[in-house]
């Protein structure tokens, strides 16, 4: 194809391709203001949870997949649950994020093949402590947090206790297609991180 006739299909390829980039990085970012949210006011979420749960009628997707009873038990965790600081976004664990994003989008495996550790590793990121929350098959903020925090095909509720660790001080959110779920989103956290 001669180099003229290449540039208007390259720029329509950009136009197109620039709002799947701005939203796919407003999601992510709204997706971190929801686990904020989440962990900032806690009983409130529960209220707003509650009243889904009576009414049928929400903003939550997520909740007719959901067994009601743990529902209530998520309900009841956040009423119980001390307010905590928010989470910083944090370039590297966004980097560590989209990488697992990307590699799964290929191949569809969970956590592995590459450890989180080494996945932060690559992108300079060394963490005394660090957690990996991922949501499949939700393509909102809220369904992808509230599935995390209602947790109900995880027995020890290990993706709600992450969301709600007290010693995380950043978080990364990454989000992409998904070959049998259809959307992922990939969220790492991080406390006491160094950076090399």
């Amino acid at each position: 194809m001669p180099r003229a006739s290449l540039l208007p299909a390259l720029l329509l390829a950009s136009i197109v391709a620039a709002p799947c980039a701005a939203r796919a990085d407003r999601l992510e970012a709204d997706v971190l203001a929801e686990l904020n949210y989440a962990r900032a006011q806690p009983q409130r979420y529960a209220e707003e949870l509650a009243q889904a749960l009576d009414t049928g009628r929400s903003a939550f997707r997520t909740l007719p997949d959901e067994d009601p009873q743990v529902v209530e038990e998520a309900i009841d965790f956040l009423m119980g649950q001390a307010p905590l600081p928010e989470l910083r976004t944090h370039q590297g664990l966004t980097a560590a994020a989209a990488a697992h994003v990307r590699s799964q989008a290929r191949r569809g495996e969970g956590h592995g093949p590459v450890a989180l550790s080494a996945r932060l590793q690559r992108q300079g990121v060394f963490a005394g402590l660090s957690g990996e929350n991922i949501s499949y098959g939700y393509r909102t903020p809220r369904d992808v947090v509230l599935q995390l925090i209602i947790d109900s095909r995880v027995p020890g509720r290990g993706h709600r206790k992450t969301i709600f660790g007290r010693s995380w001080q950043a978080a990364g959110v990454a989000c992409g297609p998904h070959p049998a779920y259809g959307a992922m989103c990939v969220i790492d956290f991080a406390g006491a991180i160094v950076e090399r």
